[in-house]
């Protein structure tokens, strides 16, 4: 293993406490507590700098292959298919995925989803975001949020 799978498997590692507790204890204080910081994203996050400093090259290759609209697909395919590349990419996805899974898993909580609607959609947020954000932005109907409930992440 060199230093990309270790970058790899942290990033998937660090978001999955956070994950598991917005599925598995949704209302719990402990819960509440450890996703009101900027924690449950900073690991991927920082792995990403990581990546990136110590491979500069691929983004100077991906803002080389920016300015040429005709190029960049095959740019941005070339960097993805390098172990740097790749585990940046995972960690950026990672970072999002969380991010997003945490709004929804606030909303879900805001508007009193059932169970199934909250843990589906929280699942679905880290697993196929793009999924958990449908669901979420389909079924979570409800009473308004409470005054005291933060919706908005970037309020947190």
């Amino acid at each position: 293993m060199d230093i990309y799978d270790y970058s790899f498997f942290f990033s998937t590692m660090w978001v999955g406490p956070f994950w598991f507790a917005m599925l598995v204890f949704p209302e719990h204080e402990m819960t509440k507590k450890v996703l009101n910081g900027p924690w449950f994203f900073l690991g991927p996050l920082i792995v990403w700098w990581l990546v990136t400093f110590a491979n500069p090259q691929g983004m100077i290759d991906l803002a080389k292959d920016a300015a040429n609209p005709d190029g960049i697909l095959d740019g941005l395919a070339t960097i993805m298919g390098s172990k740097p590349g790749a585990s940046a990419a995972w960690a950026h996805m990672v970072a999002g995925d969380i991010f997003v899974t945490r709004w929804i898993w606030q909303r879900c909580l805001a508007h009193n989803s059932p169970r199934w609607i909250a843990a589906t959609s929280v699942f679905f947020g880290v697993m196929l975001m793009p999924v958990g954000l449908a669901m979420c932005a389909l079924l979570v109907r409800g009473d308004e949020p409470a005054d005291n409930t933060v919706v908005n992440p970037a309020a947190a």
